[in-house]
Parts: C-alpha cells; sequence; structure tokens
C-alpha cells in the first residue's frame, strides 16, 4: 500500500547520496547554526543543497503532503495538522561528515497520523540502505542484494551490546554501561545509523539521554526498527510524538529490540532519579 513511498523515498535519498558525496570528496567548510533547541549546531552547503532536492522532489510526487526537513522547518507548523508529514534530515550525523568519519545517513520518514509509516536511512559512504514501510518488514539493502532484518532476540541487558554516540558521548553513558552489565559497547555516528545496527542484530540497544534528538532523527528510522522486531520509546516507556510544535523529543529515546525493551526502562528509572530526570518533561 505504500510501495510509491517507499521507492520515492529511497529514489530521492540515493540522489541526495550522489549530491552528498560530491561534497564529500572535497574540502568541507562547516559553519555554526542555532538548532531547533535554541544551541548551536554545525551546518554545511552539502545539509542544504540535499535537503533542496528531497524536499523539491517529495513536492512534486506527493503535493498535499506536508513537509519538515531539518533544513527547512518552515513558520506555520504545517506538520502539526496535516495527515502525511514528511520529515527529513538530509545528513544526519554531520559532526562525522565533517570530520570525514563517514558515519552520516540520510534519513526520510512520512508519518500518517502522527506514526511513521515509511522509512528510508541511507549511508551514502558505505553504500547500505536500511528501508521500511509498516507492516510490509524492514529490509537492508547492499550491493544489490534485499535482505529482510529481524532484530537478535535477547532481553537480558548483561547479554546486549550497546550502541553509543561517537561525536556526542556524555560521561552519563558510562554510569549505564556500568548500571546494565552490558556485554559490549561500539560507538558510532547519526541515531539511523545505530538504529539500523539494532535491526540488522550488529546491536541491541541504544539509549539518548538527552533532548538533543530531534523528530527528523528518529522519525525514519523508528519505522524500520519497529518493523525488525524492535520498540523505539522515550526513556520513560512512553511514545514518541510527530503531530507536534516541539522539535526535541524532549525524554531522550529508547532503542531496542521489543523482548528487552521493557527490562531496560525498568531499569533506568531509579537511575534517572539518581541523574535528576525522576519527572518526564510534558
Amino acid at each position: 500500500m505504500l510501495e510509491r513511498e517507499l521507492e520515492t523515498a529511497r529514489s530521492l535519498a540515493f540522489e541526495a547520496s550522489k549530491l552528498i558525496l560530491g561534497y564529500y570528496a572535497g574540502e568541507i567548510v562547516a559553519e555554526e547554526k542555532l538548532g531547533a533547541d535554541q544551541k548551536s549546531e554545525p551546518v554545511t552547503a552539502a545539509d542544504r543543497a540535499a535537503s533542496c532536492l528531497i524536499v523539491d522532489g517529495l513536492s512534486k510526487a506527493f503535493p498535499d503532503d506536508a513537509i519538515l526537513s531539518e533544513e527547512d522547518i518552515g513558520e506555520n507548523l504545517e506538520w502539526t495538522h496535516s495527515k502525511r508529514t514528511w520529515i527529513i534530515d538530509p545528513i544526519d550525523g554531520t559532526a562525522g561528515f565533517i570530520k570525514h568519519e563517514d558515519d552520516f545517513a540520510i534519513q526520510i520518514g512520512l508519518t500518517d497520523n502522527g506514526k511513521p509509516v515509511v522509512g528510508v536511512v541511507h549511508l551514502p559512504a558505505f553504500g547500505i540502505t536500511y528501508e521500511a514501510a509498516l507492516g510490509s518488514g524492514a529490509f537492508v539493502v547492499e550491493n544489490g542484494a534485499r535482505k529482510r532484518l529481524t532484530v537478535r532476540d535477547v532481553s537480558d541487558p548483561s547479554e546486549m551490546r550497546v550502541a553509543l554516540s561517537r561525536n556526542h558521548f556524555s560521561p552519563r553513558m558510562n554510569i549505564l554501561i556500568e548500571h546494565f552489565h552490558f556485554a559490549s559497547a561500539v560507538q558510532r555516528g547519526s541515531v539511523g545509523l545505530k538504529m539500523g545496527l539494532i535491526a540488522a542484530q550488529g546491536s541491541d540497544v541504544y539509549i539518548h539521554l538527552s533532548s538533543r534528538t530531534k523528530l527528523w532523527d528518529t522519525c525514519a528510522p523508528q519505522v524500520i526498527l519497529e518493523e525488525a522486531g524492535g520498540t523505539l520509546t522515550d526513556i520513560y516507556g512512553e511514545p514518541l510524538v510527530y503531530d507536534t510544535p516541539e522539535l526535541s523529543n524532549l525524554n531522550g529515546i529508547v532503542a531496542c529490540g521489543s523482548a528487552g525493551h521493557a527490562r531496560i526502562i525498568q531499569g533506568l528509572q531509579p537511575l534517572l532519579r539518581t541523574l535528576g530526570k525522576a519527572e518526564r518533561a510534558v
């Protein structure tokens, strides 16, 4: 039912990938911008050019849908009152892109009544694409082969491999690792890449305690993770909301296979009180 939407998102991600890799082959000039949370963050000409390409393509293909891009937020809160909204991060992991670390992704997601229903996460430097449509499963496409994704069936945190942020690592994560006694840890860039790893059994859990992730960081990855058998919520176990004027995921995120998600949420609660996060932001 969502084949055309998925194909369009995939095609635009591939087009944007070629454009972005052109910038990536040369010297990347980084600027500073004021983000949606009023904090400074990097941006490049590649971010803006990729956003224009994707937004234009989606506008032509689906003129009745709202569009929200990190680089083109608009002023009328269109995504809060539209039935369907495309949510785009033209380069998720800009910090890694600037450093030529390869861990960056193009993320194109579609929501229907506030729920993610289509997601494409393309990794230009690796030629890997994670994709999903609601009810049709999640897949990874690499070297022309399309393989179905299923999260690893693990419920004990001590058997889980945790994915950590490469460029935004917080010392609080060391407390989390010790608290849960995770089996191992891997540091990678891009929210979408880390959730793709969980879907592809390369990791098992990703926890981001702060409010720094935005709607465009999680929309496309969420449907991919969920179609692979995983769960994405905030750190209190509540669902993420996409048809809201608040662009930040104020209460952090927890991505995990469904078999172990509840234990992670339960185990987090006493730690959150210690860290001064006992109350959920609204």
